[in-house]
């Protein structure tokens, strides 16, 4: 995996819970901490992150789901977003490596992890992703002009899906195969609907897996 990878972040009150729902839609866990409280999982393109709410230090809430990616090299992400207008992209050493921080459109703070090979307190586990499921985040009351320059500026190898809202939020959404829908509908007890399959996730929060 290389490049600029779309990652929305869960803040969940149950990891072991949100992790099994992912896995039964055909997610595949990659790292997760040896204390416990978060993991990343894999799709065929794009990744979902867990990290438990009670020890976040931002405050996040169970439920709440933020937009934020990994990449390889943030210095040049960073050259990359100033030429896109987004001047005040930052990176910061932290305990676990190299993140950056920039505002996005709508005023949302996106965070940005640098890949690194330390995996000092975590497990890396060798997964195959299933290459029909795509992570694809669904925005509400976003700009969509705005966040399709941003990404083109991240240079990010991902989708991501518009819908109305009263305020900028991000739904946890999946796009299927046909083939890889009908199995998912097969094994879990999704409500098909025209946008796809509808689910509700242990944190008691909307998830379509769209086709």
């Amino acid at each position: 995996m290389s490049g600029v990878v779309i990652r929305p972040l869960r803040f969940t009150a149950d990891v072991a819970a949100m992790r099994a729902f992912l896995e039964g839609l055909g997610l595949r866990s990659r790292i997760e901490s040896e204390r416990g409280g978060w993991v990343d999982l894999l799709a065929g393109r794009g990744m979902v992150a867990l990290h438990d709410a009670a020890s976040s230090s931002t405050g996040g809430q169970p439920g709440q789901t933020s937009l934020t990616f990994e990449a390889d090299k943030l210095d040049e992400l960073v050259e990359r977003l100033e030429r896109a207008g987004f001047g005040d992209a930052t990176v910061f050493d932290e305990a676990y490596g190299r993140v950056l921080s920039v505002t996005g459109p709508d005023g949302a703070v996106i965070w940005v992890d640098e890949r690194s090979e330390d995996l000092y307190g975590y497990t890396l586990h060798d997964v195959r992703p299933d290459d029909r499921l795509s992570v694809t985040p669904y925005l509400t009351g976003a700009d969509e002009p705005a966040w399709h320059t941003f990404l083109t500026a991240m240079g990010a190898d991902a989708t991501v899906l518009f819908g109305p809202g009263p305020e900028f939020a991000v739904r946890l959404d999946l796009t299927a195969t046909e083939r890889a829908l009908a199995d998912i509908a097969s094994r879990t007890e999704a409500t098909r609907t025209a946008a796809g399959l509808e689910l509700t996730d242990p944190d008691g929060r909307l998830v379509v897996i769209h086709e």
